[in-house]
């Protein structure tokens, strides 16, 4: 079971709420902000909810995660709502709407024309943040290799690294692979993968090339060789 926790994210200079546990972020509060606006045009989530294309679009999404997480439709839910409660000392908490966020990505940008350039800008950004971290992290997985290769070699077994992670995450290699994938989903695994290992280097775990790629090949093998079926 993953535990749960909640970030904090921002679109232009609107805070959403995305969970952890299962990536949905809280479209009410991003209603609820937007509304509190003077001027804003009012929106209502029941409008966006009970709309035929909306009805549409959430249909369509619940097919498409069926068959990548091979359960059954009624297993899924795009929209999963919370109501308000009151709390013994009177207060009342405030409804939430957690949307799947490919659906919350709709709502966001049906809120507004002008608020749904913000939205794909949003998007985009993530995107490019972990090409550009992953990036980063090469050049701390570089430092990290250096400690344990001969100066001489680092070329080398830089290449051989970098082959050996573009197979463990897009199982193909080709010059500036990761550029060409646009799946912000494989680049993060990228980012993360890159920050192990160099961490295991940095606290010893990994301590000779041998090791590393040793390591490197049981990743390649644990995501991508077939699993036997055994009885």
């Amino acid at each position: 079971m993953k535990t749960n926790q909640e970030m904090v994210r921002y679109i232009d200079n609107f805070s959403v709420i995305q969970r952890t546990s299962d990536g949905y972020f809280d479209a009410n509060g991003l209603l609820n902000q937007w509304n509190s606006v003077e001027g804003n045009p009012e929106r209502s989530m029941k409008r966006f909810l009970d709309s035929p294309k909306t009805n549409e679009f959430i249909e369509a999404l619940i097919n498409d995660e069926s068959q990548r997480s091979k359960m059954q439709f009624p297993d899924i839910q795009a929209v999963k709502s919370i109501k308000s409660r009151t709390l013994k000392d009177g207060s009342k908490t405030i409804g939430q709407v957690w949307m799947h966020p490919l659906l919350f990505i709709k709502f966001a940008m049906w809120i507004n024309p002008t608020f749904e350039v913000k939205v794909l800008r949003f998007v985009y950004d993530e995107m490019i943040r972990y090409r550009n971290d992953a990036g980063d992290a090469y050049k701390e997985l570089s430092s990290a290799v250096m400690k344990i290769v001969p100066s001489h070699f680092m070329p080398k077994a830089m290449q051989k690294i970098g082959e050996a992670l573009n197979w463990i995450i897009f199982n193909s290699h080709e010059k500036m692979l990761r550029n060409k994938h646009g799946d912000e989903g494989k680049l993060r695994e990228l980012w993360q993968l890159e920050k192990k290992i160099a961490g295991l280097i940095e606290e010893g775990f990994i301590s000779t090339y041998e090791q590393l790629i040793s390591y490197l090949r049981k990743l390649y093998r644990k995501n991508w060789e077939p699993k036997v079926l055994t009885v």
